[in-house]
């Protein structure tokens, strides 16, 4: 392959980007010797009118099935050179190969380019030095006070209301009909509760429903803001047609002991807040490491600059994608019935994907330079972690993940914590000291906000 040298000085060309272009050459006598292999397999085989079968004359072959006899040369030739090309210059292709300006003339060389991406070739920063920034994280007694409160919540009683008009504080028990104005699909309640004059009750419920009384029926418009947090009404206007059916009042039951039995199996309310606090305290901590590994991810990111392939990003911009349509499928929302353009949000998530795909490069990296591997005991452990939640036994799982070819992918992702919590132990942590210290129910919401 006479070219050989001249497809190298290409490659290292290109290094600014992932992309390869190798200009290759196969000798003529390799290709004629290829023509001839697969004639005669043709005239072994082929079926031509006015000769026995595998008695057709070679040249009568060649000219019957030329366009066939290329193809098969070419798929013989072509891979071959190729994968030993790669091999010499110690390529590692992440995309498959495009063959352009094939040069293809019997009894001449055959000559093609060969396009492709491969992984990265660089060099690993300090990463056994990284200061990672956190803010000051703790369970204090406004989250607890918090979920006592949404005990009482959910432990309170709805008493109905006699003889009077909806006021302010009432729960309106409506019947409705909501009609979007553009034309997609109703939505219909037999019987919901609205809470007039809350925070959280959008403004025309509170202005058509304050004063009602029981038999009342109302029609109004809402516009829905585009953010929304339910999807299925973000951004639309709806047309309301409700009944009142009642009206009704929240009685919350009172922080004692007696409540604490009745919520929990705790035996005094100080008993419940201790739990609360522990389960609290244990959520905390797994925050806290996942923020840990959203902080080391980062300064990784910033400690390198390598280009990545865009074969990789475009992959991962299609998880992120698929993981958006899941959260929605989740929430009960059919993704094809939401207004969105997908191929635009799907272009937004391009430079979070290129971050995602160099974070994974330099993980691997690292975790091979440290030795890190995932044992087969925590492989199992994990395994069982996801039977408790699954009512599948550890083996019954690990039997499906093997047979989807999705173990190794589990097993990679526990390799990729190991190596990520190792990093956060070897990193410095600077504590960055906020108006207010962050407490278990802002403290994740605010990373997922940035």
């Amino acid at each position: 392959m006479s070219s050989l040298g001249k497809g190298l000085f290409m490659a290292e060309a290109a290094e600014a980007t992932c992309r390869r272009e190798l200009e290759l050459e196969i000798p003529a006598e390799d290709v004629t010797k290829a023509m001839d292999r697969v004639t005669k397999e043709f005239a072994r085989l082929a079926n031509v009118p006015g000769f026995r079968k595998g008695k057709a004359p070679l040249t009568l072959i060649r000219k019957r099935f030329a366009d066939d006899i290329k193809g098969e040369v070419l798929q013989s030739l072509v891979p071959e050179t190729l994968e030993k090309a790669v091999n010499e210059q110690k390529l590692q292709p992440v995309s498959q190969p495009s063959v352009e300006k094939l040069d293809f003339n019997e009894g001449q060389p055959l000559k093609f380019t060969a396009v492709f991406e491969v992984l990265p070739q660089f060099e690993l920063g300090n990463y056994k030095e990284m200061t990672l920034e956190m803010p000051p994280m703790e369970v204090t007694e406004a989250d607890v006070d918090r979920a006592l409160e949404e005990a009482r919540e959910r432990a309170s009683t709805f008493t109905p209301v006699e003889g009077r008009a909806v006021a302010d504080g009432d729960y309106a028990q409506l019947k409705l009909v909501g009609t979007p104005s553009d034309g997609s699909e109703p939505l219909q309640a037999e019987s919901v509760l609205c809470h007039i004059g809350a925070e959280e009750t959008m403004a025309p419920f509170n202005e058509n429903l304050r004063g009602a009384n029981t038999g009342d029926h109302k029609t109004f418009d809402v516009d829905y803001p585009a953010d929304y947090p339910d999807p299925k009404l973000a951004g639309k206007t709806y047309h309301y047609d409700v009944d009142v059916l009642g009206v009704k009042t929240k009685t919350l039951p009172e922080l004692n002991d007696e409540f604490a039995k009745d919520v929990s199996d705790a035996t005094t309310l100080e008993e419940l807040k201790t739990k609360i606090r522990e389960n609290q305290q244990h959520q905390l901590e797994h925050q806290v490491k996942d923020l840990k590994r959203e902080r080391v991810l980062a300064e990784l990111v910033k400690l390198h600059e390598f280009p990545v392939p865009q074969a990789l990003v475009e992959q991962q911009m299609d998880v992120r994608l698929q993981r958006m349509v899941r959260q929605l499928a989740q929430q009960g929302v059919d993704p094809r019935a939401v207004n969105v353009d997908w191929v635009s949000l799907r272009k937004r998530q391009e430079e979070r994907s290129k971050d995602d795909v160099k974070a994974e490069l330099i993980v691997d990296r690292i975790a091979t330079a440290e030795n890190i591997e995932t044992t087969d005991e925590e492989v199992q452990a994990e395994l069982e972690h996801a039977a408790s939640h699954s009512g599948e036994s550890a083996e019954v799982i690990r039997a499906r993940l093997t047979k989807e070819g999705t173990l190794d992918r589990m097993k990679s992702k526990l390799r990729s914590d190991k190596t990520l919590d190792w990093l956060a132990q070897n990193s410095q942590i600077k504590i960055v000291a906020k108006a207010e210290p962050e407490t278990l129910a802002n403290a994740a919401g605010a990373e997922t906000q940035s």
